[in-house]
């Protein structure tokens, strides 16, 4: 075994979810990442653990859901087993990233809504989803085998405790903060209030690798267009150059140059998908490059994303309405050239750069 792959388990371990003695302990991963749950089994029985593992098999969700009459049920055996669940470990890796690409959007959408208690519950413990780097999603990235594990396993293996004092500088601007605008060429002009919002530092922990902060908008007060530039892979199919016109915080009008109707069933799936969860400033510098996978892609220093659908509740201040949706979409526009962050109405970000590096002008 590639002792990276020994680390990478060492890290979800300890530093992501710090996995204890008794904790019950539920893995889904695919079979081509079977290496990294193999380690993740010596490190719970090292410490005591209980492990069940679960393949996550693309394929056969396929079958289900392709062979569905859409009247989907939430399955209580699978939200039973998450009630007694203690650290959820979710590991991503494909043979084919486009193995689901022909299952119907309202179809996924249906499930998607069926599932959202097993998510919410999910989501209410220990939690860490993370990327093995398989052939596939190195194919999606245009980049060879040995050059994508070098790639995950670089970002993985970061020094977390440095990345976190490095983003704390924009945690601190943003948690006293009353409204952020995102300006981006001539096609993105939005500004949201994150009053009374909590922003959180993400150093490798729910996500890794992290690097990025986070925080809600306030539900209704986003207002504006953005032209999403960078796409994203969503449901074996990749949709590009979304365009999105938000009043009164609601998604009112959208378009993609490719794969509209992936979108047709995202924002349809229930009111709460129409309105903005997050808002994310990728801030690692350690991932350079686009790679079609948002675990990563959101994450890059010169990037900001935004997801439509459910809001992290830890990121929602008491005042405030937390969002609810059986979706979270993330989709990230490219901040490397002509366009700004302000917060209150001072440039914190210019061209990619943040205010507090060596380099702004």
């Amino acid at each position: 075994m590639d002792p990276r792959i020994r680390e990478h388990a060492q890290v979800v371990a300890d530093h992501s979810t710090d996995i204890d003695e008794g904790d019950n302990v539920v893995v889904t991963a695919p079979a081509a990442a079977e290496e990294l749950v193999v380690a993740l089994h010596e490190e719970c029985a090292e410490r005591g653990a209980n492990p069940v593992y679960l393949n996550s098999s693309s394929r056969a969700s396929r079958a289900f859901l392709r062979n569905h009459d859409g009247e989907f049920e939430t399955p209580d055996h699978l939200l039973a087993m998450y009630e007694e669940m203690d650290v959820f470990v979710a590991v991503r890796g494909d043979v084919n990233a486009s193995e689901t690409a022909d299952v119907d959007p309202d179809t996924n959408a249906a499930y998607r809504r069926a599932m959202q208690p097993v998510l919410q519950e999910r989501l209410s413990k220990e939690w860490c989803l993370t990327q093995f780097p398989t052939s596939g999603n190195a194919q999606l990235a245009g980049m060879s085998t040995d050059g994508y594990q070098n790639f995950v396993w670089d970002a993985v293996n970061l020094d977390w405790d440095e990345q976190y004092e490095f983003q704390q500088q924009m945690v601190e601007i943003l948690d006293d903060a009353d409204e952020v605008r995102v300006v981006a060429g001539d096609e993105t002009d939005v500004t949201m209030s994150v009053a009374g919002n909590t922003t959180l530092n993400d150093k490798g922990e729910k996500n890794l690798p992290g690097g990025e902060v986070f925080t809600a908008p306030v539900r209704d007060s986003v207002e504006g267009e953005v032209h999403f530039d960078m796409p994203l892979y969503r449901q074996g199919r990749e949709i590009s150059d979304v365009r999105v016109r938000f009043e009164d915080g609601r998604v009112e009008s959208y378009s993609a140059e490719r794969n509209e109707e992936v979108l047709d069933g995202v924002f349809d799936t229930d009111e709460g998908a129409r309105y903005l969860g997050e808002l994310g400033i990728g801030m690692n510098r350690a991932i350079d490059q686009f790679t079609y996978n948002m675990l990563f892609d959101e994450k890059m220093g010169d990037t900001v994303h935004m997801a439509v659908g459910s809001a992290y509740p830890e990121t929602v201040g008491e005042e405030n309405e937390v969002n609810d949706s059986a979706e979270h979409v993330d989709m990230i526009l490219d901040m490397s050239e002509d366009s700004v962050v302000e917060v209150d109405g001072e440039v914190v970000q210019r061209d990619g750069t943040f205010v507090f590096e060596d380099d702004f002008e």
